[in-house]
């Protein structure tokens, strides 16, 4: 999974492609949960790049996109939102792919 590094970078890859954004946190134990699985829903939705977003790093893209709890998922095509998966409850694989297979 690609990491985000810049506000830039979210700009321009929500703009462009089809992009899964998780935001997430080191110290949150909910989202290192479902790390485990995060491998496999990549790899069962290739249609998408998937990119971690640190939550402590990008408090303002959080903000700016009302992702108030972790682990969240926003998913963009060529800057349109598609859905977003946003609560501070824990996930497990089935929901993420369910939310996946929605968009």
């Amino acid at each position: 999974m690609k990491q985000l590094e810049s506000m830039e970078q979210f700009d321009e890859m929500k703009n462009t492609g089809k992009h899964i954004f998780l935001f997430s946190a080191d110290w949150c134990p909910d989202c290192r949960a479902i790390e485990p699985v995060l491998p496999d829903i990549e790899s069962n939705h290739t249609e998408y790049d998937f990119v971690y977003v640190d939550r402590d790093k990008f408090i303002d893209i959080c903000s700016a996109n009302d992702i108030f709890g972790i682990p969240s998922f926003l998913a963009f095509e060529d800057g349109k939102e598609l859905g977003r998966f946003v609560s501070k409850d824990r996930k497990t694989q089935e929901e993420i792919e369910d939310f996946i297979q929605s968009l």
